[in-house]
């Protein structure tokens, strides 16, 4: 069980720093760190807890996470590397923000 989550964490380590060397190489670093830290848990209740938590982070990473890449051609324009796990929304919770109680006059407005 938790062999399976580690795995899962480095792969999606690999998905979400692909092609940034010293960001996946500290990310896994911090992953076998954590890891080792937490071998001696011998209580189930505190395995599950941390495997949990081991795959909560692996579908933050996946899903997620995405890199910006600084264009050449115009400093303050980034291209995003995002890949077929990258969560997708359809904005549909900013769309309604703000069409509460308030009558669509938006979050900052005195009651």
């Amino acid at each position: 069980m938790s062999l399976a989550a580690y795995r899962n964490l480095m792969r999606a380590a690999r998905i979400a720093f692909q092609g940034d060397a010293p960001v996946l190489s500290a990310a896994q670093t911090q992953i076998r760190n954590e890891f080792r830290q937490r071998s001696t848990i011998s209580e189930p209740s505190e395995l599950q807890d941390a495997v949990a938590h081991a795959e909560s982070v692996a579908q933050i990473l996946r899903q997620n996470i995405v890199q910006g890449k600084q264009t050449e051609d115009d400093e303050n324009s980034y291209k995003l590397r995002i890949h077929k796990d990258t969560e997708r929304g359809d904005n549909e919770s900013i769309k309604t923000a703000g069409k509460g109680q308030n009558g669509g006059t938006g979050c900052c407005k005195s009651q």
